[in-house]
């Protein structure tokens, strides 16, 4: 029988991520499975802001230094983290049906995000979380939290902030739901580029294991995902920027909303596309390009230089 190896993070999500895909490998191809976890770059550098150390590909490099010298097969990754552009060795070679793509708000006090008092700390390190809370709530403070989700908690019950944003999907993943006060509504907080998605990751040589995992792949989520990355890609944004898209499929046609903001939500352009799902990819660069028009890329330059 096959034995089948998984680099993924230590991080609990990230093992959940990873066991997940190995419960579905080992169903579908009757193979045995091990993980790889590994501490990456972007897990040691806990204290420092993403968008001055590298970006959500710091998460990746370990990962893909496994596949490149055949130590794994595969690599587990939410697709939120994931580059815009791959290392040409490297391919996403199934992305698994998305979870909720939403944002939780948690607080242990307050039981809705329109009831934190004037002043309230609320806890996020994602700029385009910060982006869209500040131009709602410019009297917000918000604390920089990292560290994984259970960190995160902590640090909210410990009284660091007064509410904290998180993933839908980790949560859930994580049998967390119990601390969910509010699924924040799109016209709240826009999710992130592939959030609730997960891909695997392998070497793009490897075409016998590529064919295999096929098997894996849901169609629609790829579709919006694939969307959703074609927004950044002609925006050219990173995973780490104050850029937030969000693809839905209702029949055969795929409808994307996008989302620039300066990180103190001052200045905010929203836009919306619709087209074939066999078109996912244009309409990503069509809403980049009507985006542009509005004058995003001068927004997202100006905003890297703080």
């Amino acid at each position: 029988m096959t034995t089948l190896r998984i680099a993924t993070r230590r991080s609990p999500l990230a093992l959940w991520q990873a066991e997940h895909v190995a419960a579905r490998l080992r169903a579908a191809l009757d193979v045995t499975v091990e993980l790889l976890p590994m501490v990456t770059t972007g897990d040691r550098l806990v204290g420092a802001s993403l968008a001055k150390v590298g970006g959500k590909g710091l998460f990746l490099k370990e990962l893909e230094r496994s596949l490149e010298e055949g130590r794994a097969d595969l690599a587990v990754h939410s697709m939120k983290d994931v580059p815009v552009t791959l290392d040409a060795q490297f391919e996403i070679a199934a992305v698994l049906e998305r979870a909720d793509p939403h944002d939780a708000f948690v607080s242990v006090r307050h039981a809705r995000f329109a009831d934190l008092p004037p002043g309230a700390r609320i806890g996020t390190s994602s700029l385009r979380r910060q982006c869209q809370l500040k131009s709602l709530r410019p009297d917000l403070e918000v604390v920089p939290l990292r560290g994984n989700v259970e960190t995160r908690l902590r640090k909210l019950d410990e009284g660091q902030c007064d509410a904290v944003i998180l993933a839908m999907a980790g949560l859930e993943r994580l049998g967390l739901t119990g601390r969910v006060r509010e699924r924040l509504p799109e016209d709240v907080c826009l999710p992130a580029i592939g959030q609730g998605a997960i891909g695997i990751e392998c070497r793009a040589t490897d075409a016998a294991l590529r064919e295999r995992l096929r098997l894996l792949e849901h169609a629609p989520t790829r579709s919006c995902v694939n969307a959703e990355r074609a927004l950044n890609e002609g925006l050219g944004g990173s995973c780490v920027a104050p850029i937030a898209g969000y693809a839905r499929i209702a029949g055969d046609e795929l409808a994307l909303r996008g989302l620039v903001g300066d990180p103190d939500g001052i200045r905010v352009l929203r836009g919306r596309c619709t087209g074939s799902v066999a078109d996912a990819r244009a309409v990503g660069l069509e809403l980049a390009a009507q985006l542009e028009r509005q004058g995003a890329r001068a927004l997202l330059a100006a905003g890297s230089q703080t």
